[in-house]
């Protein structure tokens, strides 16, 4: 048996115990069930859960969630709209936002696969000063895409 300041009672019976503990106003509750004999703790439970539900919303409020944002090129994208879609990226990127670039071939434009790689390497080129590249680009089917992850401040 624990004591309520963490000193260590020995091995009591259970009513021993129950009967220490009710006479101090506390709870009486089992650690390890499973050893032999049970170790129990002498604590005021109430007190106990509440300070359990208090570090786990105090976690939660400091985990940040990653979002994955989406930027559409084409394969004939000119360079006005390209340096807008690469301001967009930067934002999100500022942000703490990974960035998944991708281009949709039609057409004729599934023979030189090669170009579109060129526009998503020349896209980089304009946005590497806020990411990194996590996935070079890759050619899956019809479309390509590349993953970027902010940089680590």
């Amino acid at each position: 048996m624990i004591g309520e300041t963490g000193e260590q009672l020995g091995i009591v019976s259970s009513r021993e115990a129950l009967s220490i503990a009710e006479e101090k106003g506390l709870d009486l509750v089992k650690i390890s069930p499973t050893a032999n004999p049970p170790v129990c703790k002498i604590m005021n439970y109430g007190k106990y859960v509440f300070e359990l539900a208090k570090k786990a919303k105090e976690q939660k409020k400091n985990q940040k969630t990653v979002e994955i944002k989406e930027i559409w090129l084409s394969m004939t994208i000119d360079i006005g709209d390209l340096n807008v879609k690469a301001k967009q990226t930067q934002k999100f990127l500022s942000a703490g936002n990974k960035v998944k670039v991708s281009i949709r071939m039609r057409g004729r434009q599934m023979a030189h696969a090669n170009l579109g790689v060129e526009v998503m390497r020349k896209f980089f080129d304009m946005v590497k000063d806020f990411g990194t590249m996590e996935k070079q680009p890759l050619t899956e089917g019809r479309s390509i895409w590349m993953m970027l992850a902010p940089l680590k401040a």
